[in-house]
């Protein structure tokens, strides 16, 4: 089988995130897409992180109708910091048959080198870069130079320019600005009937 990895604090999960996995599946004729929440993320502040019981039931409401889209929690329930190596690591002895694509954005590629043991993620896994707004020169150098180093393959998954992010989410929630069409209705409802992110107004 053919699974896309999506991992992330999805803090919250919004369109970006579902039209990113969706447009894996279609370009790439994808199995399945696995989402894969953060649980304990060395780049991430868990202070700024909501409760992992809210992003997992926040993820679970966004994709219940998509026969193609899962979700796991092996991050957040395991007592250790969440490096995508080890997952992929964990994959891989779960369910030997699949073959992984792990769905990234441009900036991440940039920065996977200071990720940790990039080379086995490259070794385990095909990337997917997710291409909006960037230099496609500057880009194809990189993949150019990550490929060669490490052996590894990497596609374009290209992707309409959505510029939405969990943290615009999150401050327009606390100046009590709009949140509709940036997530599905169901999200919007179960945040604001759990006083997420000091949700004020409408």
């Amino acid at each position: 089988m053919r699974i896309g990895i999506i991992g992330g604090t999805f803090d919250p999960i919004h369109i970006g995130h579902l039209i990113i996995a969706q447009n894996a599946v279609t370009q790439y004729h994808l199995d399945q897409i696995l989402f894969i929440p953060t649980g304990h993320s060395p780049h991430k502040d868990d202070k700024e992180i909501e409760q992992s019981a809210h992003r997992l039931e926040m993820i679970r409401l966004s994709i219940k109708n998509n026969p193609d889209f899962y979700f796991s929690a092996m991050e957040i329930n395991a007592a250790r910091t969440s490096y995508t190596y080890l997952t992929l690591q964990e994959l891989h002895r779960t369910y030997p048959d699949w073959e992984l694509y792990f769905i990234m954005g441009a900036d991440s590629l940039y920065q996977i080198e200071t990720w940790k043991d990039p080379d086995q993620i490259f070794h385990m896994a095909n990337i997917l870069v997710a291409t909006r707004n960037d230099s496609r020169s500057a880009l194809d150098a990189q993949i150019d130079y990550l490929e060669e180093k490490y052996s590894g393959k990497i596609y374009h998954l290209s992707s309409p320019s959505i510029e939405i992010s969990s943290n615009d989410i999150r401050k327009r929630c606390k100046n009590g600005s709009s949140i509709h069409f940036f997530l599905p209705e169901d999200v919007i409802d179960y945040i604001e009937r759990n006083d997420l992110y000091g949700i004020t107004a409408d």
